[in-house]
């Protein structure tokens, strides 16, 4: 065939494509176990976070399976379903349903010293794109033990901040239930209270459409562990 001909080339591109799709496919497929793996590994690091522990590098995954010693979901009446593992629920997905409809994932964590800790996901929207977070209660199911928070795209120096300790370290200490009542902790202005009384932290100076989306996400991801929270102060 002649080399410098349309035909060849086109031939010859035809075939170099479908080559390199084919080996790309294929390293795809080879990886995506240990693509699998590296996701699920940071996201044992950051359930761990929110009970203030963090691994050392490549220790994620064993020290998830040494502190968080059960996990589960439950619905919004606090009761456990059958069948469903907290570390496959969808969150992103579930944070979308009615709160009735729900699959609302709890990680128990057991800490050095033999106190419990009940870890929660929380999920939303910040100003450009999905935020999302972990926030560890006390066995009272009111006192916030410590948290976590991290995005997708927010803006560096200014929404970007909720992932930095000087804005989740104010949620220690914050409590869900006041006056025996469920009141989601407030995310205000800095210098402003809330009107219902509510525990509350201080937003992001310059981020506030991403200070009020974290806000909107605790209330939305929250609320719905009301009953299961209640019943952990009763036990």
């Amino acid at each position: 065939m002649n080399k410098q001909s349309n035909t060849y080339t086109i031939i010859y591109i035809i075939v170099l494509v479908v080559l390199v799709g084919t080996a790309l496919a294929a390293t795809s497929l080879a990886l995506k176990s240990r693509q699998q793996e590296n996701v699920d590994a940071d996201k044992m690091g950051q359930i761990l976070a929110a009970a203030l522990i963090t691994p050392a590098k490549g220790e994620a995954v064993a020290d998830f399976g040494k502190y968080i010693t059960d996990q589960y979901a439950v619905n919004s009446e606090g009761e456990k379903l059958e069948g469903v593992k907290a570390f496959d629920v969808d969150v992103a997905a579930q944070s979308k349903l009615q709160a009735d409809k729900r699959e609302l994932p709890v990680f128990v964590c057991t800490l050095p010293d033999g106190e419990t800790k009940y870890i929660l996901p929380v999920y939303g929207a910040g100003l450009w794109g999905p935020i999302w977070g972990y926030m560890a209660f006390d066995a009272d199911g009111s006192t916030v033990y410590g948290a976590y928070f991290a995005h997708q795209g927010e803006t560096p120096g200014l929404g970007a901040e909720i992932e930095k300790p000087q804005f989740s370290d104010q949620f220690k200490g914050r409590q869900v239930f006041k006056d025996g009542r469920f009141r989601p902790i407030a995310v205000v202005k800095a210098g402003q209270k809330p009107l219902d009384g509510e525990d509350y932290v201080d937003g992001i100076s310059g981020g506030t459409i991403t200070s009020k989306g974290v806000g909107a996400m605790i209330d939305n991801c929250l609320t719905p562990y009301r009953r299961f929270l209640s019943e952990l102060a009763k036990q």
